[in-house]
């Protein structure tokens, strides 16, 4: 498998990884989460410098497209009884994606690890 593949495969397992975590791994979801990796296939082509940033894309690529469909996700474990707010991707564009509290700017997890507070 060459590098391409194998980050596609890690970013795809990361997220749905996540997705499990909070219960939300329904076919359509998972549908959402195989398109974002086909798209960001075809961004990397384009820029394999970014190869790097794969896992973090395809994680807000996913969480863009339920919030569309279905509302915040994944929810802020930290800031339980305040507002129900989203975990943002840190950094937005860069290597070692991390869930991040953005009203506390708590780092909860690496992408791929919700599955310890969630």
């Amino acid at each position: 498998m060459d590098q391409l593949e194998q980050t596609l495969h890690t970013a795809r397992a990361l997220v749905l990884a996540d997705l499990e975590a909070g219960k939300v791994a329904e076919a359509d979801v998972v549908s959402l989460v195989e398109e974002a990796v086909s798209h960001r296939r075809w961004w990397v082509e384009q820029w394999p410098e970014g190869m790097g940033f794969v896992s973090g894309l395809v994680a807000q690529d996913v969480q863009d497209a339920l919030l569309d469909r279905y509302g915040r996700w994944p929810l802020c474990p930290v800031c339980l009884g305040s507002d129900p707010h989203a975990l943002e991707i840190e950094p937005a564009l860069g290597e070692d994606p991390h869930w991040v509290c953005s009203e506390t700017t708590t780092s909860v997890c690496r992408v791929g690890a919700l599955n310890k507070w969630l």
